[in-house]
């Protein structure tokens, strides 16, 4: 789980005579992350395409046209389909020209519809003028201009301009000039300073608005055909789409096979491909590929390597029966010298005559993140940073172990975490996004942690009928919102210390192991030194070495009630109120509080040694904001909870006893202490009665729709922060490759 699955470098070498059988079997077993051949070997060049491939790749071009055109998309739940290539040119062909047909259609449509839109826009200020459209134009050395603006002030520009003749008709904002000039210029130009916005008179004749009333009637009719023609398109689109879906797939996969010999080092007569390939299906990969081309292809595990953060092979682990690889030579598939040493550099040449090879490119092994099925869902939140690096430790199991603990415990109620189940299990199973699907098994497991705290709670929907039901009134712990348990909320800071201590360590160790390959001592300097720094400053906040700085609750809150604490400022005596989990723990010993100082110099001295004096700054930020940054659960907590509380004091109403504990007048009316609220559903009368109910019924429903959604966005964010910012923060980089192997799963279609 912590390391991707583990990846061989495998070469494939034979004749060209049975290079179409190799690919042909390697796609099929859809196993192989095909490297592209970047390095240049003596009498080896990249492949070419195939026969066929351009062929298939217009076929493959058109198909996408007309599925773009008729709006088709993945998702087709009809019968699989057998698609000859003779099938394919026939129906092919017969489904493009009436595609093209009706689209050519729609457009013409819909370009005259625009037309006729615009018209009709216009002609309302034309309607407003109320002069015939026979009068606006046709005239020899009459300009007619007709717009939206001022009469005044296009008058006065008239007036000031040269033309001697004009005349300005309006009726509002909507003029009519008329103007003797010799050159239509003049008149433009005497209006540009106007306020006027110049429209186009329509080619209509007469009454403007029984011109209108015609434009209105063709926008009907257009609409009309431009219907029955989508129509058209709507039926076509159900009756071709799985063929063209089919289609598709049959095209796509036909070019991937004849395009792979680019990926391919090749001569007159012989071949060379290397992959990446599990290494657990190496066997499959060569049983296969050398039944299907009679022995006549070797297939060669080059390496399983580690490689440094540059990407370089630090270490070759040797693989029982490989040759180490000798030098390509154009030659028949007889040969038993294996792939591949290359001649590109001096430093090649010597490792090829070590007995070591150069691959056919410097690329990295892909990621396959090895996880069970229930953490999976979680590789989608590792991905929002990037996907691990082959030589990096995956996350994604501490995601699963923490993040949706984080949520629970600051939503913690059954009614809500029900709710957050019930909306992932939904995602699961109705979207076929696979990102969507997976953050509906975040939200799985966020839900089914919500609802456990929330049972240890004792709440549903912030009510505290759990509690009673179960646990007789008395849970095993509260969210410590009730002055009356304010200890808790004391608690619940500590814990999330605790909590951040312990998550920013783990961090540190996975950046220790990260760093292994620089060794044991530069990778315990670099990441052991934050450790020593980080538990030795939190040992001693928690020890009762010098307590007067540090708050008092911190020794008494997991006290055992009765505890005398002689050692603080003041002597301090634990009552029941003031201890939240009587755990007997009153604060480490002054010793351990030593020994933390130690550690925390120790640390400091390794950190100055390999950062330099940035590390006294650093210290301060990581080894205690960090770490503080983690309180943030325990806030959410009293927040989530507050606005629960608020939502039901306003619908049930709620005393406040002396001791500080709430009761809801809905459900204790002879509850003692003073009345917060008095509750919507608390009315006296009738009508307060009905009012009231139906206002509370509406309060409650959209205050806790609203709380449940902030749980979301709050709680999901602020846990999502912690584990990005905080955690990721300590040793991660990313930018693993895909993997991505040769081959193509059909959904569609069956083989020939």
């Amino acid at each position: 789980m912590l390391r991707p699955e583990r990846m061989s470098r495998v070469s494939m070498t034979g004749s060209k005579r049975v290079m179409n059988d190799v690919i042909e079997v390697v796609h099929g077993l859809d196993l192989v992350h095909l490297s592209d051949y970047t390095n240049e070997i003596e009498g080896f060049e990249p492949g070419n395409p195939l026969e066929g491939a351009d062929e298939y790749s217009e076929k493959l071009v058109t198909v996408r046209a007309l599925k773009s055109t008729l709006g088709i998309e993945n998702g087709y739940e009809g019968p699989t389909h057998v698609v000859t290539d003779e099938d394919l040119d026939d129906e092919l062909e017969d489904v493009r020209q009436e595609v093209n047909a009706l689209d050519d259609r729609r457009e013409e449509l819909r370009s005259e519809l625009r037309s006729v839109e615009e018209d009709i826009e216009q002609l309302e200020l034309f309607v407003q003028l109320g002069i015939d459209l026979d009068l606006l134009g046709g005239y020899d050395s009459l300009e007619v201009a007709v717009g939206e603006g001022d009469p005044a002030d296009v008058t006065a520009e008239l007036d000031a301009s040269e033309i001697e003749t004009f005349d300005v008709a309006s009726e509002g904002e909507a003029i009519a000039v008329f103007a003797y000039v010799d050159d239509p210029g003049v008149l433009e130009d005497a209006l540009v300073s106007a306020t006027f916005s110049e429209v186009a008179i329509p080619d209509g004749t007469g009454d403007p608005a029984e011109y209108l009333k015609d434009r209105r009637h063709r926008k009907q009719q257009l609409k009309s055909k431009l219907d029955t023609v989508e129509d058209e398109l709507d039926d076509l689109r159900l009756e071709v789409s799985g063929f063209l879906l089919a289609a598709e797939e049959k095209l796509t996969i036909a070019v991937q096979k004849r395009e792979a010999p680019l990926s391919f080092a090749t001569s007159d007569n012989a071949f060379v491909a290397e992959g990446w390939v599990p290494t657990e299906e190496i066997d499959t990969l060569k049983e296969a590929v050398e039944t299907a081309a009679d022995g006549k292809v070797e297939i060669e595990e080059l390496e399983q390597a580690t490689y440094d953060e540059d990407g370089h092979p630090e270490e070759t682990e040797s693989v029982e029966g490989g040759s180490g690889g000798s030098t390509v030579t154009d030659r028949e598939p007889d040969r038993t010298d294996g792939p591949v040493a290359r001649e590109r550099t001096q430093d090649s040449e010597e490792t090829a005559a070590d007995g070591g090879y150069v691959p056919l490119s410097e690329d990295k092994p892909p990621t396959v993140q090895d996880n069970p099925g229930g953490v999976k869902p979680f590789e989608a939140l590792v991905e929002v940073i990037n996907r691990p690096k082959y030589t990096e430790l995956d996350p994604t199991i501490v995601l699963f172990l923490t993040f949706p603990a984080f949520f629970g415990f600051m939503i913690g109620d059954l009614g809500y975490g029900l709710l957050y189940m019930g909306m992932g299990y939904w995602l699961m199973k109705n979207v076929d996004s696979d990102v969507l699907a997976s953050l509906g098994g975040i939200a799985l497991w966020a839900g089914g942690f919500t609802a456990l705290f929330g049972v240890l709670y004792g709440e549903i929907f912030g009510l505290h009928w759990l509690g009673e039901f179960v646990w007789n009134g008395h849970p095993p712990i509260h969210k410590g919102l009730q002055p009356y348990y304010i200890a808790y909320a004391q608690a619940w800071l500590l814990l999330s210390i605790v909590i951040g201590v312990l998550h920013l360590v783990v961090g540190r160790l996975f950046d220790f192991v990260n760093k292994l390959h620089h060794g044991v001592t530069e990778a315990f300097v670099e990441s052991g030194s934050w450790i020593m720094m980080t538990v030795g400053l939190w040992l001693w906040v928690f020890s009762k070495q010098v307590p007067a700085p540090k708050p008092d609750f911190m020794f008494y809150v997991f006290a055992e009630e009765g505890t005398t604490l002689t050692f603080l400022p003041e002597t301090v005596t634990v009552e029941s109120n003031m201890t939240a989990i009587e755990l007997g723990f009153t604060g480490f010993p002054p010793i351990v509080g030593t020994v933390g100082l130690a550690l925390l110099g120790v640390g400091l001295a390794l950190g100055f040694k390999a950062e330099g004096g940035i590390v006294i700054i650093e210290s301060i930020t990581q080894t205690f904001g960090h770490v503080v940054s983690y309180t943030r659960l325990a806030a959410v907590v009293l927040a989530k909870a507050g606005m629960a509380l608020a939502v039901n004091l306003l619908v049930f109403g709620a005393t406040l006893t002396e001791e500080g504990e709430f009761h809801f007048l809905f459900f204790d009316p002879e509850a003692h202490g003073e009345v917060v609220f008095g509750g919507l559903v608390n009315g006296t009368g009738p009508a307060e009665l009905i009012l009231g109910g139906l206002a509370g019924i509406v309060v409650l429903l959209l205050g806790h729709l609203l709380v449940l959604v902030l749980g979301i966005s709050s709680a999901g964010l602020q846990a999502v922060r912690l584990e990005y910012v905080e955690f990721f923060g300590k040793f991660y980089d990313g930018g693993g490759t895909v993997y991505n192997p040769f081959g193509y799963e059909r959904n569609y279609t069956v083989e020939e």
